[in-house]
């Protein structure tokens, strides 16, 4: 779906790589078909060190390694063209929605999910940015493990969300008040009255072209909001 008229959305990232930050295939393929939806795509993160350190190669943390900020890494992502968390915020106004890819970095960086499960809290950035959206009546897309985000932001409003069918993770979403709906692989599960949607992603894909119909829907989904 092309966009009608010109509509910016914020991407929100979490580092680059699928162990400790934003699963890479994940993010570009939401940048792509933001592309070719005609939509503007702006990309913030959080200026922090990351929670963890993986090598890739091995899956393996890297336990001497160096800090590495969330934002630097992420720029990786956006080549070079990202702004910090804090400035979503003052930017809301400019922007008909929103989006966040998965990957651990959602669960390690966005918010401690990770390590507390559905006692999980969510950075203060983040939850100022989804709160400022539904506050806004503005559509926004959550990708993978990235709906445990909204499921603890926005759980008194009961918001209908997938990540696919894992029973633990299902549960945990329910426990912080969201309705989890089970979606196969490329399956968009939409939220018309907190104006949401979800896709699993990653948390079933086996193959990158599996994630990119997903991503593809969710975008033509939220673009669909944008314009009602």
């Amino acid at each position: 779906m092309a966009a009608t008229k010109h509509l910016t959305f914020g991407v929100i990232l979490s580092g680059c790589g699928f162990r400790d930050g934003s699963e890479i295939h994940e993010a570009t393929l939401l940048l792509l078909a933001l592309d070719r939806a005609g939509v503007h795509a702006v990309c913030f993160a959080p200026d922090m060190a990351q929670a963890r350190v993986i090598d890739h190669l091995t899956g393996e943390a890297e336990m001497t390694a160096a800090p590495r900020s969330v934002l630097a890494e992420s720029a990786r992502l956006a080549r070079g063209s990202i702004r910090p968390l804090t400035r979503l915020v003052l930017e809301a106004g400019t922007l008909d929605g929103l989006a966040f890819p998965g990957g651990f970095g959602a669960a390690l960086n966005l918010s401690d999910y990770g390590q507390a499960g559905a006692r999980m809290r969510v950075r203060q950035e983040v939850a100022v940015a989804i709160e400022a959206m539904h506050a806004a009546q503005k559509p926004q897309g959550f990708i993978c493990i990235a709906p445990v985000l909204a499921a603890r932001v926005l759980g008194q409003h009961q918001p209908r969300l997938t990540i696919g069918s894992d029973e633990q993770t299902a549960a945990d979403l329910e426990a912080m008040g969201a309705i989890h709906v089970a979606a196969p692989v490329d399956g968009v599960i939409v939220d018309q009255q907190n104006r949401l949607a979800s896709t699993p992603a990653y948390m079933l894909a086996h193959r990158i072209s599996e994630v990119e119909r997903g991503v593809t829907r969710l975008v033509d989904t939220l673009v669909a909001m944008a314009l009602g």
